[in-house]
């Protein structure tokens, strides 16, 4: 278990309007805007080693995105440029121009469109596992073993994996998905898996998770931009990358300067698994720190 003091005593929990929707939010801090983007299955609650570490500095901004936990979950709007959208409206919204973004896995996706989008409303960029849009989807529809590896995307394709899911097996599948796919195991207690179990269980939850992998695969999504180079990262980027994810491998770190026309570092982490910010959160923070701090 780690020893890192997490009190929720000082977060506030609020729920902003944003590009038509209510999202909720819990945060910390003055100063300079942080936002801190989760991952699939998560929520909030995947930062919370971060939010005390980065409040020190900064306001520290933490939203369930779209259709997860206690945020709206509407039928539509899980694609790329409507969940940038949301995360722009969300820094407007705050009552500012910019922010340091700072995602992981679906997170860390949505941190890559925002940048490539709306360039000029990030200070700076940080990744965690999670590749570039455009990479990953080359890399999905061309390779059979990341197929293998990420067989939930292609599961939560099916109609009924959902409900069936909620119904039958979904304490297994946070199990599976969190503590046995972790290299830390001590990363995740009983009581952390069982807050993802019931903020995964909460009504729309599953079927809007399903939304994000059907809209990300959607032909009409990605054809149209099939060929061509990705528009390039125009602020400063941090990539941490735990080298023993089973989910990512680590192949997705290659190239990445290509991508990038702006000051890049990345940094790989021995003996850490996908969930990164929650195995080695000393490690994550402290590069978080250096990194946002520079003037």
């Amino acid at each position: 278990m780690y020893s890192l003091a997490v009190s929720e005593s000082s977060w506030q929990h609020n729920f902003v309007e944003t590009n038509r929707i209510r999202l909720h939010c819990v945060s910390q801090g003055e100063g300079e805007l942080v936002l801190l983007l989760h991952g699939f299955p998560e929520f909030w609650y995947s930062w919370r080693y971060q939010i005390p570490a980065l409040a020190r500095y900064f306001k520290v901004v933490v939203p369930d995105l779209r259709g997860y936990n206690d945020s709206d979950k509407p039928d539509s709007g899980y694609d790329l440029d409507t969940l940038s959208a949301d995360i722009r409206g969300l820094i407007e919204a705050l009552g500012y121009q910019s922010a340091h973004i700072v995602g992981h896995d679906w997170g860390g996706a949505i941190a890559w469109h925002l940048a490539q989008k709306f360039p000029l409303m990030l200070d700076r960029l940080a990744i965690l596992n999670a590749p570039h849009p455009h990479q990953f989807v080359q890399e999905l529809t061309g390779n059979l073993d990341r197929l293998r590896r990420n067989w939930y995307v292609l599961a939560l394709q099916i109609p009924g994996i959902p409900e069936w899911l909620r119904q039958q097996n979904l304490k297994e599948f946070v199990k599976d998905l969190f503590r046995e796919r972790a290299v830390r195991k001590g990363a995740f207690s009983q009581e952390d898996t069982s807050l993802y179990q019931a903020a995964l269980e909460k009504p729309g939850v599953l079927a809007a998770l399903s939304n994000y992998y059907r809209q990300f695969l959607s032909p009409q999504n990605w054809l149209f931009d099939w060929g061509k180079s990705p528009v390039p990262i125009e602020v400063p980027t941090l990539v941490l990358w735990g080298q023993e994810d089973s989910l990512l491998g680590q192949q997705f770190t290659e190239g990445l300067e290509k991508l990038i026309r702006a000051p890049f570092k990345l940094r790989l982490i021995p003996q850490c698994g996908h969930w990164i910010q929650q195995e080695v959160p000393q490690t994550v923070n402290r590069e978080l720190l250096n990194f946002l701090r520079r003037s």
